[in-house]
């Protein structure tokens, strides 16, 4: 009896120190980690989790603004460009949609229209007006879906470089191609690529 309360005794004891002994693996050490409000450039060891979120703030308000807080200048002009041209064929297509609309009222309720001169022939045929409305249509809204993708492809693109901006990316931690000869082969040699993750 008292020997199977001492092993009892001592596998206890060996238990709980083993639990006691154990390392925390979710423990993290905030002096690796530097957390600071308002600091928008990456340095060594600093890291601001609320900067792709203002990012996306930035370029929701006004397109291109995202890019100015991640300081890529390069990018503003491209963000604008890419907004102007969906903009500038939503605003032609829409003018044309309405000439050939009031056209059409026009000659349907037997009105003298821009297409129409005062002997009252016509250069465009009521059926031709029909579907240069319906094109002129489909074209605009083809613009504005354009232009909205556009505008949420920046905000996503402006979120996702302030992340990207905040990874460690020295020397150490790079993909390295390498250009190996066939020893075997050496009539008709092959060449492959062999990519080396250092760390």
């Amino acid at each position: 009896m008292f020997f199977k309360k001492t092993i009892l005794f001592f596998t206890l004891a060996l238990f709980t120190a083993t639990l006691f002994a154990q390392k925390d693996s979710t423990e993290v050490k905030i002096k690796d980690v530097k957390i600071e409000g308002n600091i928008n450039t990456t340095k060594e060891g600093i890291y601001d989790p609320l900067a792709p979120s203002k990012a996306a703030f930035y370029s929701a308000i006004f397109p291109g603004m995202g890019q100015l807080y991640n300081k890529k200048y390069w990018k503003v002009p491209i963000v604008w460009a890419a907004l102007a041209i969906p903009t500038y064929y939503y605003q032609i297509n829409n003018r044309d949609y309405k000439r050939y609309r009031t056209a059409y009222k026009l000659r349907k309720n037997g009105l003298q229209d821009e297409f129409t001169d005062d002997d009252g022939v016509s250069s465009v045929s009521l059926t031709t007006l029909e579907t240069a409305q319906e094109q002129l249509s489909e074209n605009r809204d083809m613009s504005l879906l354009s232009g909205v993708i556009i505008y949420i492809l920046q905000i996503v693109e402006a979120s996702v470089n302030a992340h990207l901006l905040q990874f460690n990316t020295d020397d150490n931690l790079s993909f390295k191609p390498a250009m190996i000869m066939d020893p075997i082969r050496i009539q008709t040699p092959s060449v492959g690529l062999t990519i080396k993750y250092s760390f």
